[in-house]
């Protein structure tokens, strides 16, 4: 591959200044009408291309965007990636978007590579091993180099910056408890999420509506299935030997494929079994039944963070100590896994 050629190596060439080259490509009314076809034609010929991130240290604005987002899989973040697409574009701004696959080192790699200019600021959801570990460091360098964070879903509490999350206490419990009002008691609660503090306030809330309506707790009914273990034997193991008659979803995957496994071993939905699921995602509209489901507004939190972090870079909000946490609240969409009250 040939190296790309440089404004010095053009100056060089025609024995010009690099500031005659710079000039004359932007054509500017300082150089004169031939001199400027002379290096236009030479640049052309040679497949010259401005070094972007330069013009950008330069110019001190990149206008664009990092995203760095813990998954693809899951329909939840793709419509919040959306959303945060949608702001961008409409606002003129560009997209860099990294897939930490929930690991703390590329998270760390990526955030390092983002802090030579490159971006004006970072949107983030942390990584499991970012929230499990409580390893915040590498957010703190990116805000005093490189420009604002704004974090969504899966925030820190050690940074201070922006953060949009959602109301995670309360839209379990609000599920728990139309749960019980149909007539359910042994409730159980699935997720391949864990050491998620969204999790842990989904679980206190879901524990907090028992507590409210006189159920006693089972914590055998709370399955947090880590990658190690096989997710099928899993699941046929709560169902076998425990109990239950409605399950909570934690995420699009777990609520799915556990009410596949409970449907292969003869359990009627939502007669014998219901579902609740999280996020509003296109599958539990036409599996069968349709699956009652928590709106968490996925498109407006993308939008929302979006629209933060861009007043940040454009210092409409110069304010560091007015950061915000905005919540976002939720609501339950009735489908026909779940009974009628």
């Amino acid at each position: 591959m040939k190296r790309k050629i440089t404004l010095k190596q053009i100056a060089e060439t025609l024995n010009v200044s690099i500031a005659t080259v710079s000039k004359a490509l932007k054509d500017s009314h300082e150089i004169s009408v031939k001199t400027k076809a002379i290096i236009k034609k030479y640049a052309a010929e040679h497949n010259y291309r401005p070094n972007t991130v330069a013009l950008n240290l330069l110019n001190r604005q990149t206008k664009t965007i990092a995203v760095i987002l813990p998954t693809f899989h899951n329909n939840f973040f793709v419509k919040i990636f959306n959303g945060i697409e949608e702001t961008a574009n409409k606002k003129g701004y560009k997209l860099i978007v990294i897939i930490s696959n929930g690991e703390l080192k590329k998270e760390v790699e990526s955030i390092a590579m983002l802090e030579n200019g490159t971006v004006d600021g970072l949107l983030i959801s942390l990584s499991e091993e970012s929230q499990s570990q409580q390893y915040s460091q590498h957010l703190q360098s990116f805000i005093d180099i490189a420009g604002p964070i704004v974090m969504f879903d899966r925030v820190s509490d050690a940074i201070t910056c922006d953060k949009i999350i959602i109301d995670d206490f309360n839209c379990a419990y609000n599920a728990t408890v139309h749960l019980i009002k149909t007539g359910c008691k042994n409730i159980a609660i699935v997720s391949v999420l864990h050491d998620l503090g969204i999790v842990k306030d989904r679980i206190s809330g879901y524990k907090k509506a028992l507590e409210d309506h006189n159920i006693p707790i089972n914590d055998k009914l709370i399955k947090l299935i880590k990658k190690e273990y096989d997710f099928e034997t899993e699941i046929k193991t709560l169902l076998d030997y425990t109990t239950i008659d409605a399950i909570i979803g934690l995420e699009e995957f777990s609520t799915i494929e556990t009410m596949v496994i409970a449907q292969s071993r003869g359990y009627k939905i939502p007669e014998e079994l219901s579902f609740v699921g999280y996020t509003n995602g296109n599958l539990y509209k036409y599996v069968t039944p349709s699956v009652t489901c928590i709106n968490q507004h996925a498109n407006y939190i993308g939008k929302k963070a979006t629209e933060k972090l861009i007043a940040r870079i454009e210092e409409k909000e110069t304010d560091t100590t007015a950061f915000e946490t905005k919540v976002i609240k939720t609501n339950l969409i009735y489908r026909n896994s779940t009974r009628k009250l």
